[in-house]
């Protein structure tokens, strides 16, 4: 009997940590398609903005056609593990609108950026989007980072900028994220920045893509524990 006691709690007490989770769906954000995945009572929520041309061609109930392979789009699951509401978004989309459709979820409203997501999000808080906290992954930061077209450009100073975690690798060789632009970031920010730098994982393949330490290859677990707890 006293066994039985102890399987039913640790039963209990998985089921109790274990986020239930809802069928993935494809919503519209003022007109733009989006990929919602959430558990029945998400702690946050991130909004997943990814890099390339951004675009995921969304599909019915949940599905994403492509960009399988950028690194917030393969670890979207991981988000939603974690316990958090996660909506990945196409290029077009209009970011306060989707900030305020994830808040009315839950909030806090994390965006988590990308390459050159990083620039479609600063152009999205420059034009009001107001998330709680921002994750810039392998960012065009600062002319530093290798282009002109960055996210302290684009923003011209720090007073739009929410509380921010830049989250770089030390050996990325994409010559528009260079790890010299990320310091001169945080001290444009002005102490509303820091960073988590990563080092390891595989590098194989075009600098600016997926396979390489821009992508993060290897080091998902790494990336989304430092975006997800991030709040």
């Amino acid at each position: 009997m006293r066994y039985a006691l102890l399987i039913a709690s640790a039963i209990a007490l998985l089921l109790s940590s274990t986020p239930i989770l809802l069928a993935d769906e494809t919503v519209s954000i003022g007109g733009s398609n989006a990929v919602l995945l959430r558990p029945t009572a998400p702690r946050a929520s991130v909004i997943l903005m990814p890099g390339g041309d951004g675009y995921i061609a969304a599909g019915p109930g949940g599905t994403i056609g492509k960009l399988k392979g950028n690194q917030l789009v393969r670890t979207r699951n991981a988000y939603l593990a974690r316990g958090l509401a996660v909506l990945v978004v196409d290029a077009d989309v209009n970011l306060a609108r989707a900030v305020d459709y994830m808040a009315a979820i839950k909030r806090p409203v994390t965006v988590v950026a990308t390459s050159k997501g990083t620039l479609r999000a600063a152009h999205g808080i420059a034009g009001g989007a107001k998330p709680d906290t921002l994750v810039l992954t392998s960012g065009f930061l600062t002319d530093g980072s290798g282009s002109r077209q960055n996210v302290a450009n684009i923003l011209g100073s720090p007073r739009l900028l929410p509380r921010t975690l830049v989250v770089a690798h030390r050996y990325d060789s994409c010559r528009f994220t260079l790890p010299a632009g990320v310091e001169p970031f945080i001290r444009w920010a002005g102490g509303k920045a820091s960073v988590k730098w990563l080092d390891g994982g595989t590098d194989s393949g075009d600098p600016c893509q997926a396979r390489g330490h821009h992508g993060f290859n290897g080091l998902d677990s790494e990336v989304v524990s430092a975006a997800a707890g991030f709040h």
